[in-house]
């Protein structure tokens, strides 16, 4: 599981401890491809050897890793702070504008990063993703697309936020919100 902007100073370790340790907490460990300390990823379990498939962003890709540990070492608390009140003032208008017109849906948030699933069941695992409505979803989306906010492209991808998230995006975002949520109800009712 990814952590957003690494789940703030620190990464997620602070806030997790010793539970984070299928979680990405650094962006070096990103590249290796788990959160766990070095000396206790059984590499013989990461792909093409092992089951456990590891694909972020362009990882391992040389410039991509340093833009991002550059990034990671310019952040402060503020940039934390911001990206997190920036997930959480999205996060919730989705679910006022879903609540408002009646579609069933779960929103989980980690820090700076969220999802939104399409049913009224909690979502814990991969096998409740899987009953999610994601013709809602696509129903979402692309209404959004026309609003010209690009989401990620599937049902079972989170939302990132960025600082590059300014007041004029997220406005974007909080005013596309509610024509999209109205998108999903009306197909829910045809």
């Amino acid at each position: 599981a990814k952590c957003g902007l690494d789940g703030g100073a620190g990464g997620e370790r602070p806030k997790h401890g010793d539970r984070c340790d299928g979680l990405t907490g650094e962006l070096g460990r990103d590249v290796v491809g788990d959160g766990r300390e070095p000396e206790h990823v059984d590499v013989q379990a990461l792909a093409p050897a092992g089951p456990v498939y590891q694909a972020g962003t362009l990882s391992g890709n040389p410039i991509a890793t340093t833009a991002g540990l550059t990034t990671l070492r310019l952040a402060d608390d503020a940039v934390y702070a911001h990206v997190d009140q920036t997930a959480e003032v999205i996060g919730a208008a989705a679910t006022e504008a879903f609540a408002r017109v009646g579609v069933p849906h779960r929103l989980q948030r980690n820090g700076n990063m969220f999802s939104i699933f399409f049913t009224d069941e909690e979502v814990v695992d991969y096998a409740g993703a899987t009953q999610q409505d994601t013709e809602a979803f696509a129903v979402f989306f692309h209404a959004m697309l026309e609003s010209g906010c690009y989401l990620p492209p599937s049902a079972f991808e989170a939302w990132f936020v960025s600082a590059a998230h300014d007041e004029r995006a997220i406005e974007q975002v909080l005013a596309a919100l509610p024509a999209a949520a109205t998108a999903v109800a009306a197909a829910a009712n045809h």
